[in-house]
């Protein structure tokens, strides 16, 4: 209790630590949401790379590859979506990097620490707000997608499922976006260094063609590469043709895996994020 002239006045009370961590990222995701509305450009490019590669890969590739014992071109199409879509949230993971390498670039990230903020709260809400963004991203490609024929066959809630652990692998790679982030010294750095481990996950994966035509190592490895999961999910759940007929683990039950193995990387690169943070200098 504290007085003044005014009379008794209540001291606030203290928030606990997990209400304190979640509203300090709800403000720090407005904040960052609120300056990409502000730089439009930057979604409309994000938008407009996903489309390229719907109707790049959908008409240069399809009628060539073979999926299902067959090589017609919307077969390939409905085959392609689901990689596509989790080539998209991906990606997105080097745009994460970037804006929190800019962040330290400029001096921000400094000043946010010395605020009495959760400490993992700026790279929390950091990733909400990309996470929101992708979102929007992925339902414009849906749209694009319908209108290149690409249909959904086993109903909405599955459908819906599908697109939750696209955006769940999505949040869980922009938490190795916040680390690359974290340790480059400029946003350059930051965009390069999370391209580059990104092709080969994505194409050493069944999103493409059908891991059973790689030669037997290289199968081993897409089948049990993370992003092949979601991949094989998706195509589980939107009832699309090409889901991979592998006796590995996750090829077998890959809803499961593509949980655990978001879930996973979340936990293991948020804790690095985090421990980097608090001793990451501009």
């Amino acid at each position: 209790m504290t007085v003044t002239e005014a009379g008794p006045i209540a001291a606030p009370r203290p928030r606990g630590g997990i209400v304190q961590s979640v509203s300090d990222s709800l403000v720090v995701a407005r904040r960052n949401l609120i300056r990409m509305t502000r730089i439009p450009e930057v979604v409309l490019f994000g938008l407009i790379q996903p489309i390229m590669f719907v109707v790049l890969f959908s008409y240069v590739f399809g009628g060539s590859l073979e999926v299902g014992g067959t090589t017609d071109p919307a077969v390939y199409r409905n085959f392609l979506m689901a990689g596509i879509f989790a080539q998209t949230v991906t990606f997105a993971t080097a745009g994460a990097g970037a804006g929190i390498a800019d962040d330290m670039h400029k001096g921000l990230i400094d000043r946010f620490r010395s605020l009495p903020m959760a400490r993992g709260a700026v790279l929390t809400g950091r990733t909400i707000a990309d996470l929101v963004q992708t979102a929007l991203t992925v339902v414009v490609l849906a749209v694009v997608a319908v209108i290149v024929g690409w249909r959904i066959h086993e109903g909405v809630p599955k459908a819906l499922g599908a697109f939750g652990l696209l955006l769940l692998l999505g949040y869980a790679f922009s938490w190795i976006g916040a680390l690359i982030g974290l340790s480059v010294r400029t946003p350059e750095a930051a965009t390069s260094g999370g391209l580059i481990w990104l092709f080969p996950v994505t194409f050493i994966s069944n999103a493409f063609v059908d891991s059973s035509r790689m030669t037997p190592w290289l199968r081993h490895i897409a089948d049990w590469n993370p992003f092949s999961a979601t991949v094989q999910a998706c195509r589980v759940l939107f009832g699309n043709p090409g889901v991979s007929s592998s006796a590995a683990w996750p090829m077998q039950h890959p809803v499961w895996a593509s949980l655990l193995w978001s879930l996973l990387i979340v936990v293991v690169f948020r804790t690095l994020a985090v421990r980097k943070y608090r001793s990451a200098t501009a």
